[in-house]
């Protein structure tokens, strides 16, 4: 009897040792997985089992989920966070009666979890429930395995009870430092993302521009997300295009290059209800690869596998799109996605200020360009109202204005040099819808060739040596007007194909830049060449004659209505005395008779010129008119008629004869004129001069 009372004390003060060395481990320990560890070394040295684990009770103490698990090697695994239904099992008795319960068969506890029974199938053991709580709290439960053996002493029992009791205070200690130190996080995170959203706020708030606008937002988007790329996309309502603008990589290199293009149709239905409610998408390889090509194929080059879409809205709806990359899978929690909503909302604000501010300052530009012309053209000779006549001829010409006047139509004036084209060509925009737009007006002649295509469609900053700022041109400043262009027939055949484009398509590129730029312009040209012979001599683009030559308009030359010249002179006179400031009563009849039977090679031009000097040279009430002038005129004028271009031709031909066809160098044709040899060699192929005619 003593040897065995000897025995027994031994024993327990072995589980007493053992319930210390677990009080201390567990004390020691920093998690429940490393005290569930301590505790199976502790424990086997006493009592006999084969797993143990830890179940913790959800909110709704319907549930159990597992939070820790360790076994003995060959058992199979259950993985952490498994959730079983306890309601109407031995587990669920254990929690209400909190007293520890030995179940024989574990086979119909797990029948409400199937998932976790099938890894045990043919391996389910007998399983102690230990109830884990601390007072009144319920925190959950510890299941020990007990493999072949059977039920544990009664002395094991208790152990393990007071195990529990110590699994149950470390486990509340660390259920509290777990939820502070989530707290703690999540008090971190959300800092990190209030400090992105005024980060973003502070960067963009004030950037009217657009590219560095989205550069900004990308450099403080990537703090946070460590995205590997960036574009931005706008919305052109007009085209229905969605135009990236700009592209962000983190080593700062520059993609213009590669800016794609997509059109409004392509997007798809879901997505696009996405973009309209705001909410951002996520896209893995397999929606990356059903992007329109030319975005798909850049991501593939890029390596990118995660693509995330952030609507841009504005106040009147949908304004563009900004896209992140990650070369890696990323994976968004809801959190991610509410705030990269914040931050889309945030740009889109920015960016709806900045479109706003551009449309602004764009029309501010466009009404000072439009003032400055207008300014001009109240400075220029005529007006509309200075058509002046009343012969058949010029009657003719006035029907056919007012037939295609109230019309889009391009209209092409044919007529010599001095007929008045350009006043035929404001009367059709007087008389037009457009009228109360700008009128601009360009010389193709007085232009050089390699400047033609700067006034046309203008050019951006450093396109070309010289270019030392941004310049609209007249395709851009006559938007929703009217564009002349005289002397058609000078425009360069390298141009022809450009301005047959923006007729046809009415959109055109500036000088140095790949944005299309999209414009309503009605063009009126002129020219006093033929065109016709033009195209035969492969001067003149074909194509662009029939679209320039939709309404034909022939304006006479003052020879063909003499019966307007006494008109045009009494107005002539009227306007420049009262500019000198001479009071000019009356016209000799011989004088108004010599005028009219003057031959006027220049037509109303020379007549105008030749009328300012009679007033000139006027001393008293009467018109003095130099008739002597006139008939050395009218003998010259006998001689077989020349044009200015045949004249000039014939100039050029004579100079290359005289220097035995040579263009430069000492005494060669281009320094007889006074030419550059460019320019000369500019003009032979406009004149057609070849070697055959030197």
């Amino acid at each position: 009897m003593e040897t065995a009372d000897l025995e027994g004390t031994g024993a327990a003060q072995g589980r007493y040792r053992t319930l210390l060395e677990v009080s201390s481990a567990i004390a020691a320990q920093t998690n429940v997985s490393a005290v569930l560890k301590s505790l199976r070394w502790l424990l086997s040295s006493v009592v006999e089992f084969d797993a143990i684990s830890l179940a913790l009770l959800d909110s709704n103490a319907r549930t159990a989920r597992l939070i820790a698990f360790d076994k003995s090697p060959g058992m199979p695994d259950v993985e952490l966070g498994t959730q079983v239904r306890i309601e109407g099992t031995t587990f669920e008795k254990v929690i209400e009666q909190q007293k520890p319960v030995f179940v024989p068969d574990i086979a119909g506890e797990l029948a409400a979890a199937p998932e976790v029974a099938s890894r045990f199938k043919g391996s389910l053991y007998p399983v102690y429930i230990f109830p884990v709580s601390v007072g009144d709290k319920k925190l959950g439960a510890l299941l020990i395995g007990t493999g072949e053996r059977k039920e544990f002493s009664a002395e094991d029992v208790e152990l393990i009870s007071s195990v529990a009791a110590h699994v149950a205070v470390a486990l509340e200690s660390a259920l509290a430092n777990d939820a502070a130190a989530r707290y703690q996080h999540e008090l971190a995170a959300e800092r990190d993302r209030l400090r992105l959203l005024l980060d973003i706020n502070n960067q963009v708030v004030n950037i009217l521009e657009i590219d560095d606008l989205f550069r900004a937002a990308s450099a403080s988007i990537r703090k946070y997300f460590a995205n590997d790329f960036m574009s931005g996309s706008l919305l052109d309502e007009r085209s229905g295009f969605f135009n990236c603008v700009v592209m962000d990589f983190p080593d700062g290199r520059a993609a213009t290059g590669d800016l794609w293009v997509t059109p409004f149709s392509q997007i798809t239905k879901e997505h696009l209800d996405r973009l309209q409610l705001r909410l951002p998408t996520v896209w893995a390889a397999p929606e990356i690869a059903r992007m329109p090509a030319n975005v798909a194929d850049f991501f593939r080059a890029e390596s990118i596998v995660t693509v995330v879409s952030l609507p841009l809205v504005g106040a009147k709806g949908l304004i563009g799109v900004m896209l992140l990359g990650h070369r890696e899978m990323k994976t968004l929690t809801q959190v991610d996605l509410d705030l990269l909503s914040q931050i889309s909302t945030q740009i889109s604000l920015a960016l709806d200020n900045a479109l706003a501010y551009g449309r602004v300052t764009a029309s501010r530009d466009l009404l000072e360009d439009q003032r400055l012309y207008l300014e001009s053209e109240i400075r220029s000779e005529y007006n509309f109202e200075d058509i002046v006549g009343k012969s058949p001829a010029l009657r003719k010409v006035l029907d056919q204005i007012a037939i295609v006047a109230p019309t889009d139509s391009t209209a092409l004036l044919h007529g010599e040099t001095g007929t008045g084209k350009e006043l035929v060509a404001r009367a059709i925009h007087s008389l037009s819808p457009r009228k109360d737009r700008t009128f601009v007006r360009l010389n193709c002649s007085a232009i050089p060739s390699g400047l033609v295509e700067s006034e046309l469609f203008g050019h951006e900053k450093g396109a070309f040596t010289g270019a030392l700022m941004q310049k609209k041109g007249r395709f851009e400043v006559a938007d929703q007007g009217t564009l002349f262009l005289d002397e058609i027939g000078d425009i360069s055949l390298e141009l022809q194909p450009k301005l047959l484009r923006a007729l046809q398509e009415h959109e055109f590129e500036r000088l140095g830049s790949t944005k299309t730029i999209h414009v309503n312009v009605r063009l009126i040209a002129a020219t006093h060449r033929d065109l016709r012979d033009m195209i035969a001599k492969g001067q003149f683009r074909e194509d662009l004659f029939y679209r320039l030559n939709v309404f034909p308009v022939e304006v006479p030359p003052l020879r063909e209505r003499r019966e307007d010249i006494p008109l045009l002179v009494h107005h002539f006179v009227s306007q420049l005395a009262a500019r000198m400031r001479k009071r000019i009563r009356s016209i000799p009849k011989p004088a108004m008779e010599a005028l009219t039977a003057a031959p006027w090679p220049g037509n109303i031009r020379e007549l105008e010129n030749f009328i300012e000097r009679a007033v000139i040279l006027t001393q008293s009430d009467e018109l003095n008119v130099p008739i002597a002038e006139l008939q050395s005129s009218a003998v010259r004028s006998s001689a077989p008629a020349s044009t200015f271009h045949d004249a000039e031709r014939q100039t050029i031909i004579d100079a290359l004869k005289a220097a035995s066809g040579r263009i430069a160098g000492q005494d060669g044709a281009a320094e007889r004129l006074g030419l550059k040899r460019t320019t000369l060699q500019n003009k032979m192929r406009k004149l057609n001069i070849t070697k055959n005619d030197f």
